[in-house]
C-alpha cells in the first residue's frame, strides 16, 4: 500500500513537459551547483533519471541497475544516500562543488 501511494506521488519527466519547456538552459557543467536555478537543478535530476517525490518536494529519487539513491536539495548542501546490497552510504557535498563533479560522484554510486 505505502509503495502504491508513493508511485502516485512521484513526478517523472514525461509527467512534466510544460515546465520543462519553461525551464532555462543549464549553466555549463563546471559551473557550480550554487549558480543554478532551482528550476536547473530540477531539470538536471530529471535528465539524470531522478523522480522528485512529491511535487514542489527537495527530495528526489534515482535508481540504477546496481543501486538506488536518495537525493535531498538541503538548505547548505545536496544529501545522497545510496542503497546497494542492504548497505548504506551517505554523503554531503557543497553547492560549491560543480555540476559535472556532483554528477560524476551522484552516478559512481556507493
Amino acid at each position: 500500500m505505502a509503495q502504491l501511494v508513493a508511485s502516485q506521488l512521484r513526478l517523472s519527466a514525461d509527467q512534466w513537459p510544460e515546465k520543462l519547456d519553461a525551464m532555462a538552459d543549464l549553466p555549463s557543467p563546471d559551473t557550480p551547483l550554487y549558480h543554478h536555478s532551482l528550476p536547473a537543478l530540477e531539470r538536471w535530476l530529471i535528465e539524470l533519471g531522478a523522480v522528485q517525490q512529491a511535487p514542489k518536494s527537495c527530495h528526489w529519487h534515482l535508481e540504477q541497475s546496481s543501486w538506488r539513491a536518495d537525493i535531498a536539495l538541503d538548505v547548505e548542501e545536496l544529501a545522497v544516500s545510496w542503497r546497494a546490497d542492504s548497505q548504506v552510504c551517505e554523503r554531503r557535498f557543497p553547492y560549491g562543488l560543480s555540476r559535472a563533479d556532483a554528477e560524476d560522484a551522484i552516478m559512481a554510486g556507493p
